[in-house]
């Protein structure tokens, strides 16, 4: 029976402490996943079979001879341990009688900049190693930099190989001195320096004989009392919406983790972005009615009230709202190897809200190595920008640095769906309230009954050469023979004029169909088909064109034919000035083209006739 009470008594113990999530970074080689496997290791938090494995591997892959290579436990995959760095983040969990941890073990190198962010985006604490030898490093400058943004306050500076020099005091004060210059404008409010010898173990589970110079914590001692930030809890209500419970037509719930603040029944609150009002009547956990939930738990909330709310709406105390806006200046992290376009769209998700939006620009971007700003139309992967972010829909938000849940974002991809940014709130940006969209008399439908038609755009979309313009311009002869009012948009007639001062650069090929989609959405609320012909090599863009138009009113032509039937015809000699290198950024030899993947209309041009893919042009329009 008393063992039967020690383990429960072990067990809610152990429940009840509290929690620290901690990554390490720095640059390559400082010793970071050396620090994190010695650490583990003196902790005595490791089991036998991995020590077995762990003797094991330091045999066959380890750095340190005949001693145990703690790296190891931290370098996981097979190129990790040719190379002997940190690639991806590795998570690891250990507890002691104080306090559990989650560590996660950040790589180094410049390219990898997006995993240490990934840590990084949940911890409450970093560890940033400097070599002893090196001081500090542009990677020490570009880890604090990003900690400083991702709203990081607590850091341990471990000034680590301190046997390498000696030990010796003045190296130590001297790079803790230079880390706590370099910081000071990033708001990090606390910064531990700690001499340590991952190797060896100095300083880490317990103090050094070796720095009695030093009368500070070692860093386990540290990592153990160093209080987590509880604002979360002290802040008001804010829980995202992740699922709407309704097992049966007598309940109906909102479940969700609760991000800051606390909630009980009978609190009044508020679901934002609608802003409607209601009170709390059931506060339940894991089906289990509760006096009272905080930051945290994973909660289901019942309201007085019949409220329309889905997911990605957010519960917040009444008294205490958070903003709604869907226009932002926001810190945009690039992490994918084609470069962010200003104008392209783009899925962002805010906890569990999914909307659409485009970076309409980038005030400047910033020098993640030496924080300079400078003006910039892209940005590559792992630079940082200051960007102006438009959503189609407005959302509750708060700044970054006040609230993780409603401030940190990511953009996805609408394609590959592949996550290329992480992204934190700044401000919000007041649209200017002297331009406003001004109502008309005579609208859009008012102008197609006067000309007996409907307004849609047809965007006829090809490699150069494939047949575009012979073709739109076949189409739009039909039409106004048959009385129809139209208009049509050839990209090298607009080049001529509207479009004159672009080139033919990524950047300014988004910009060109911008421009040319707003054209042809003012001509389709003059009740006119608009023929519109351009290369558009990009989905993205052309997605960017179709998001101006009513469902139905765009119409996207994929005139195709091979390369080598394109560049047969060459008409213009384009291409033959392309092979030679006398055109750069030239669809088809030096620039991509994405095929439409799902068009409403797919017309080979090498296998049919003008006449015949004009007619599946115009039975496709159900024309009279």
């Amino acid at each position: 029976m008393n063992a039967v009470a020690d383990i429960a008594d072990y067990l809610k113990r152990h429940e009840s402490k509290p929690l620290l999530r901690f990554i390490s970074c720095g640059s390559v080689d400082d010793g970071k996943s050396t620090l994190i496997g010695r650490l583990l290791y003196d902790s005595k938090c490791l089991f036998d079979d991995q020590l077995a494995t762990l003797a094991s591997d330091s045999r066959r892959h380890g750095t340190q001879g005949e001693n145990i290579d703690y790296a190891l436990l931290l370098d996981g995959l097979a190129a990790e341990r040719e190379q002997g760095i940190t690639i991806d983040v590795a998570y690891r969990y250990f507890d002691t009688d104080e306090r559990k941890f989650i560590v996660a073990d950040c790589p180094g190198h410049e390219q990898y900049t997006r995993n240490m962010v990934t840590g990084a985006s949940t911890a409450d604490l970093a560890v940033v190693l400097v070599d002893a030898r090196k001081g500090l490093a542009v990677q020490t400058r570009r880890h604090s930099f990003i900690l400083g943004l991702l709203g990081i306050r607590r850091i341990v500076l471990a000034v680590n190989k301190m046997d390498l020099v000696g030990f010796d005091q003045s190296v130590f004060e001297d790079i803790a001195a230079g880390y706590l210059e370099l910081v000071r404008p990033w708001g990090i409010e606390q910064v531990q320096c700690i001499p340590v010898s991952a190797l060896e173990g100095d300083n880490l589970s317990t103090r050094s004989q070796r720095t009695p110079w030093y009368d500070g914590p070692g860093l386990l001692e540290y990592l153990e009392t160093v209080p987590v930030d509880d604002r979360d809890s002290r802040a008001g209500l804010r829980m995202p919406v992740q699922w709407v419970n309704r097992p049966d037509q007598n309940f109906r719930g909102f479940a969700g983790t609760i991000a800051t603040g606390e909630v009980r029944p009978g609190d009044p609150v508020m679901v934002l972005p609608s802003a409607h009002r209601s009170t709390v009547a059931r506060v339940l956990d894991a089906g289990v009615d509760c006096a009272a939930a905080r930051a945290g738990q994973a909660v289901t909330l019942t309201l007085t009230d019949e409220i329309d709310i889905g997911r990605g709406d957010v519960i917040v105390a009444a008294n205490d709202p958070p903003q709604v806006a869907d226009h932002f200046a926001a810190h945009v992290l690039w992490m994918d190897a084609n470069a962010l376009l200003p104008g392209r769209p783009y899925w962002l998700k805010i906890g569990a809200r999914t909307v659409s939006a485009t970076i309409r620009a980038i005030q400047y971007r910033i020098d993640v190595n030496t924080q300079q700003r400078s003006d910039a139309s892209r940005l590559e992967m792992n630079e940082v920008g200051y960007c102006e972010l438009e959503l189609d829909h407005p959302i509750a938000f708060e700044r970054y640095a006040e609230s993780r849940a409603l401030g940190g974002f990511i953009l996805i991809d609408r394609e590959e769906h592949a996550t290329v940014a992480a992204g934190t709130l700044d401000r919000a940006l007041t649209p200017d309230r002297d331009v406003r969209r001004q109502p008309l008399d005579v609208d859009q439908v008012a102008r197609a009954r006067i000309k007996g038609q409907t307004p849609r755009v047809l965007w006829f979309t090809g490699l150069s050469g494939a047949g575009k313009s012979t073709l739109a311009n076949r189409v739009d002869r039909q039409l106004f023979a048959r009385g129809y009012h139209t208009f049509l948009l050839d990209g090298d007639n607009l080049r001529r004029g509207l479009n004159r001062d672009l080139g033919f650069s990524d950047a300014d090929r988004v910009e060109n169909i911008r421009r040319v989609a707003e054209v042809a959405r003012l001509m389709v609320d003059a009740g006119l088909i608009v023929l519109v012909c351009l290369i558009s090599p990009f989905r993205a863009d052309r997605a960017l064109a179709r998001s101006r138009f009513e469902p139905g009113e765009f119409v996207e032509v994929h005139v195709d034919a091979p390369l080598a039937v394109a560049e047969a015809r060459d008409v213009k000699g384009l291409y033959r000035k392309a092979r030679a290198g006398q055109i750069t950024h030239f669809t088809g030899i030096d620039s991509a083209y994405e095929a439409p993947t799902n068009p409403e209309l797919h017309l080979r041009t090498d296998s049919d006739t003008v006449e015949g893919l004009t007619q599946r042009v115009l039975d496709y329009l159900q024309l009279k």
